[in-house]
């Protein structure tokens, strides 16, 4: 069965494919094809570690090109490697610090306050959809774009469709091209008006004058940059979903983190990103002759990395099919353990620079989403495993009532969590 194609069966199976692959091998690195390439599949710290040590392993050269085209961009830092990856991944690192993560987060807060204001008394809203809104108006006013409310709308809307066809092919496929091509357009255009007036203190400056080779960006490769800001924070849409999913399965959480404990809302962040599917798995393109837990991996060889199994592994995790954010209070998760956005050092590797980002703007408004007086009318909550990227089938409806109580919510205290 290994020595098939499994290109399909990952089609088929989503987040549940390598982690059985592996299951039926007993366990350790699994030796596949997909896209008609050998792969070989691992899993665990040891493989983290792996997968992101030097000189081992090229993300560049084993995107697949659907990926490029609708998720990151061609040109875009994840399709660098070596030198180069470093020197661009620098110009992320040097916004997304813990400053501006802490302003991002209350931005976001400010832009939930105003759509709950809106939801109040009304018919129910679809907390997916309005979250990309809410998320959008946020970082363009944290990037420096100014926006009007329908192109806040559009942006949203296209941000999601780019990570909401990554994986698949068919219409949603299509949405994304056609999403990508726009915005890309758009803020090219931005891009080169930013660059005749003096630079500021804006991310959307900071992009439009970054040199390379003494050279600025070529305004569509820096307007893909932009958006390797924007795309991904709007993503945090998705966690959202999944966090207002477990408050409505579990709501002893809800009540929890309306009481004010910062230290437990943070723990329920971080389970909501390991428990969760958004990422099934990682790859890589062996660039030497290596050996892993006994397992040759000849040059060439797609390495995959198991990120939903990981994050599910009991192992790491004991009883990882519970939700269960005690599971994160008192300790300390290494750089190679919880890997929903990669792992590693994010300042030289290929982990995520933005995922303090995720951790404070998903911890702002899974607090006022806790405080917010709603509830949830009758819907489909399910999650289906096989759609990549998954989400609960109604995208979680929300009803406020007219005498909703709009609790305030405290600052966060994000810069206390570095998201590890």
């Amino acid at each position: 069965m290994a020595d098939l194609d499994q290109t399909l069966a990952v089609a088929l199976k989503g987040y549940a494919w390598l982690p059985d692959l592996r299951r039926r091998a007993g366990g350790g690195a699994v030796r596949t094809r997909v896209l008609g390439r050998p792969a070989v599949g691992i899993c665990g710290p040891s493989a983290a570690q792996f997968f992101y040590g030097t000189g081992n392993v090229e993300r560049h050269t084993a995107l697949p090109e659907l990926a490029v085209r609708t998720l990151f961009g061609r040109g875009g830092v994840q399709t660098l490697d070596g030198s180069a990856h470093r020197h661009r991944k620098a110009l992320f690192t040097s916004l997304l610090t813990d400053d501006g993560a802490d302003r991002l987060a209350e931005l976001a807060g400010e832009e939930f306050d105003s759509a709950a204001e809106r939801w109040r008394g009304g018919p129910p809203v679809r907390l997916f959809d309005e979250s990309t809104r809410i998320i959008a108006a946020a970082v363009s006013r944290w990037v420096g774009v100014p926006l009007r409310e329908r192109e806040v709308n559009a942006l949203a809307r296209h941000c999601a469709s780019m990570v909401d066809g990554f994986a698949t092919v068919g219409p949603r496929t299509a949405r994304a091209f056609a999403a990508r091509r726009r915005e890309e357009r758009r803020f090219s255009t931005i891009i080169s008006t930013v660059r005749a007036k003096p630079r500021s203190d804006t991310a959307l400056s900071a992009v439009a004058h970054h040199t390379e080779d003494g050279a600025r960006l070529d305004p569509r490769v820096a307007a893909v940059e932009l958006l390797n800001i924007i795309r991904p924070t709007i993503a945090v849409a998705w966690y959202l979903v999944f966090a207002a999913h477990a408050m409505d399965m579990w709501p002893r959480h809800q009540a929890r983190i309306c009481s004010g404990d910062e230290e437990y809302t943070e723990a329920f962040v971080q389970e909501v990103r390991r428990f969760y599917p958004f990422a099934p798995f990682l790859g890589g393109r062996a660039v030497r002759d290596a050996f892993f837990q006994g397992e040759p991996i000849p040059t060439g060889t797609l390495v995959l990395l198991d990120v939903y199994g990981q994050n599910h592994d009991p192992q790491l995790w004991p009883d990882p099919y519970a939700f269960s954010p005690e599971r994160f209070l008192g300790r300390e998760t290494g750089d190679f353990d919880l890997i929903p956005q990669g792992g590693g050092d994010p300042r030289t590797g290929h982990r995520c620079p933005g995922e303090k980002i995720t951790v404070a703007v998903l911890g702002a408004l899974v607090r006022r989403l806790a405080a917010l007086d709603h509830y949830l009318p009758p819907q489909n909550t399910a999650i289906d495993l096989s759609r990549i990227p998954a989400l609960p089938r109604d995208r979680i409806q929300v009803v406020v009532p007219e005498h909703a109580v709009i609790r305030p919510v405290s600052a966060s205290r994000s810069r206390a969590f570095d998201g590890r």
